[in-house]
């Protein structure tokens, strides 16, 4: 049952688990692994080593996410499967300060069974949105679980970060120790702010069956559900409309610091714009959650993609360091904003009984997001030899998004799959 309580523990979990996408993902590992884990190789050598190690982690998740989530929800064990998968993250995060300089096949290893927790426990997360929010409330709910998801990791990243600058203030005798801490930082992060979550969001409980029964029963719903998925063609506009604009959204995010250095911006004012990000992200996507409550989701995606098309022509103007800080600012106003809506609207789609199962279809989308569009912006960069041309290629992914999610009806398609699992 919906109660306040029930959704702040729920939104909780993004504030626990965020910081392992912020330090350890998207900041500290990268660095950490070319300059200590794989020092002695080749810089084009660690890049491919620290690539496959993302691509393997996000393939598991792919393939165990769909199934995972059809047992989860026959058994009703969400958050079991939560649990297990939040807890291989929280302790592949911690073993991280245990690998020894050089030891690059031991880093790849953990990191890659880190991401695996990660990852996966977000799909079990997302399922159970609908257990802690109705109707009337998941856009602000959805949008609730991504603010605090923002703020946590940006409070964490920014501990981190100060830690790193100045060790000895910390009593760490240099930058890999301090690294080091932040990995086990990320852990205790993660633990401790997830019990909230397994304390008090109920999920609704069936009748108990064997192990072996239900693995069978979760294949046969998965069989049974991707049998009809392939003819709801509705939903299916929506999740390529989705994968399609959230591909930009990913590309930019992943190619932004890299375009500000290729204008020549200095490193520390991307770091800050990093920050600016996380710490604008927390009040913006509530907002944006509130447009929607009052407005209309889909209208506040499309607003949210309109943004984002003005953000690309401004990237492809800009010359000053202080036009990229407006930039980051632009950008935090929306990023949590069309991932939180996202959710709650696709929510709407899809049956509270089934909600793992396809979550973990929604979830294998937005693993596979971000390869278009890097690579898009990759070809254009080497053929016209021009950053500008290249990150303006992105948007044609926000245009045709837009166009396709125009012809979604929410409620028709919630019809038409509730009709099709009958």
């Amino acid at each position: 049952m919906e109660n306040k309580k029930s959704v702040y523990s729920w939104a909780l979990y993004d504030w626990a688990d965020s910081t392992y996408a912020t330090t350890v993902m998207a900041g500290f590992f990268p660095l950490f692994f070319k300059a200590y884990y794989s020092a002695d190789v080749d810089a084009t050598v660690s890049t491919a080593q620290l690539g496959f190690a993302n691509s393997i982690s996000s393939f598991l998740v792919v393939i165990l996410a769909p199934l995972l989530g059809a047992i989860a929800d026959a058994g009703s064990i969400k958050k079991r499967f939560l649990f297990l998968f939040a807890y291989l993250g929280i302790l592949m995060s911690a073993a991280l300060s245990l690998v020894g300089e050089g030891q690059w096949e031991t880093a790849v290893f953990v990191y890659v069974l880190g991401n695996v927790g990660f990852m996966g426990s977000n799909t079990f997360y997302d399922g159970l949105l609908h257990s802690v929010s109705s109707e009337k409330n998941v856009d602000f709910v959805s949008g609730l679980g991504f603010a605090f998801g923002y703020l946590g990791g940006g409070i964490l990243f920014a501990l981190n970060v100060w830690m790193l600058q100045e060790p000895s203030f910390f009593g760490f005798s240099g930058e890999a120790q301090a690294i080091k801490a932040s990995f086990v930082s990320v852990a205790l992060w993660w633990a401790i702010f997830s019990l909230p979550l397994f304390l008090f969001v109920e999920e609704k409980k069936k009748q108990s069956i064997g192990s072996k029964a239900l693995f069978l029963e979760g294949y046969l719903r998965l069989k049974t559900t991707f049998s009809k998925i392939k003819h709801l063609k509705g939903l299916l506009l929506f999740l390529i409309a989705y994968w399609l604009y959230i591909d930009g959204v990913d590309t930019i995010i992943r190619m932004a610091v890299d375009y500000g250095m290729a204008l020549g911006f200095d490193t520390k004012n991307l770091i800050f714009s990093l920050l600016l990000v996380q710490f604008i992200g927390f009040p913006a996507t509530l907002l944006f959650a509130k447009l929607a409550q009052k407005w209309d989701t889909k209208k506040a995606i499309f607003l949210a993609i309109g943004i984002y098309l003005f953000i690309i022509i401004w990237a492809t103007r800009m010359n000053e360091v202080y036009e990229f800080y407006l930039l980051a600012i632009m950008i935090a106003l929306v990023q949590g904003g069309i991932q939180a809506l996202s959710r709650s609207y696709y929510s709407r789609m899809i049956p509270p009984e089934h909600s793992a199962e396809f979550f973990g279809f929604y979830n294998f989308l937005g693993k596979f997001a971000a390869i278009l569009g890097p690579l898009l912006v990759a070809v254009v960069a080497l053929f016209s030899e021009n950053s500008r041309y290249a990150i303006a290629s992105v948007a044609i992914f926000f245009v045709l998004g837009a166009v396709l999610l125009f012809f979604v009806d929410e409620k028709k398609v919630a019809q038409d799959v509730k009709k099709a699992l009958l």
